[in-house]
């Protein structure tokens, strides 16, 4: 991989992880129009340091809140951090059952599958053009809520459908408040990375060449950055119910990509 291209897809990784747009079917989307021929550890390892990145981009950004909830934790008290880590761990349920038990079948949908992006890409505008919609309140996250948003974490599985849209659209739509909504839908996901990471690592299913350590230095420090931009502004946006602009967008972007794998085929 060239380092442009890795710094391309790396920009693409952290605005698109946290803008709701989906960043699987716009990294499926990049690599297509860039003409990526990595072979699959290549591939994977990329996909790998870029959603490292998009973590530690969540980690700066609420630095304060996963101080309060480590604390929390260690105090060993029935607290409201302690509430809100059970919370998380109860939304990871769904999306960690489908990446165990259905792991072939989800790798399998990726792969330059640009129609099923594009059809996905229709479902998340939708789930977008919803939820801009949705009154504000001043709802936190109940524990039927958290298990609810977890499901739209799973679902969102499929390339195409944005994680941030989809867990942030059921949040609004279940009526949470939209800041709740959204820093538990940023938050929620950062464990799930973690143990993906760990996972894929001690499968042994990745190889490090020396080669590859400029492009993927060059896409992580992207992936970073974007990130931090792009998740302090998508905080300020689900606030000021802006989700709309980017349900057009999921409309266009998935239409074209219908279009184009026809007219590539």
């Amino acid at each position: 991989m060239e380092i442009i291209d890795a710094i391309i897809l790396g920009i693409i990784q952290g605005l698109t992880e946290f803008l709701p747009v989906s960043s699987s079917g716009h990294l499926e989307l990049g690599k297509a129009i860039l003409g990526d021929e990595s072979v699959p550890e290549e591939s994977l390892l990329f996909t790998v340091v870029m959603h490292f990145a998009t973590a530690l981009s969540t980690l700066v950004i609420f630095r304060k809140e996963v101080m309060e909830i480590v604390r929390g934790l260690f105090q060993f008290k029935w607290n409201e951090e302690t509430q809100f880590s059970l919370k998380i761990i109860l939304s990871m349920i769904p999306a960690v059952f489908l990446g165990l038990f259905f792991e072939e079948q989800l790798e399998a949908l990726f792969g330059e599958n640009l129609q099923l992006v594009g059809f996905m890409l229709l479902v998340t505008a939708l789930l977008l053009f919803l939820a801009d919609r949705a009154k504000n309140t001043e709802k936190s996250v109940s524990y039927p809520n958290a298990f609810i948003i977890g499901l739209s974490q799973a679902i969102a599985m499929l390339p195409g459908i944005s994680r941030s849209g989809a867990t942030i659209s059921t949040s609004v739509l279940l009526g949470i408040d939209k800041t709740r909504a959204a820093k538990f839908s940023f938050l929620m996901v950062v464990p799930l990375i973690f143990g993906s990471i760990a996972k894929t690592l001690l499968d042994g299913k990745i190889t490090l060449d020396s080669s590859q350590l400029v492009p993927l230095s060059a896409g992580f420090i992207a992936a970073f950055v974007a990130g931090l931009f792009a998740c302090t502004w998508m905080i300020s946006l689900v606030k000021k119910s802006k989700l709309s602009y980017f349900a057009v967008y999921c409309l266009i972007v998935g239409a074209g990509a219908i279009m184009y794998s026809y007219l590539s085929q």
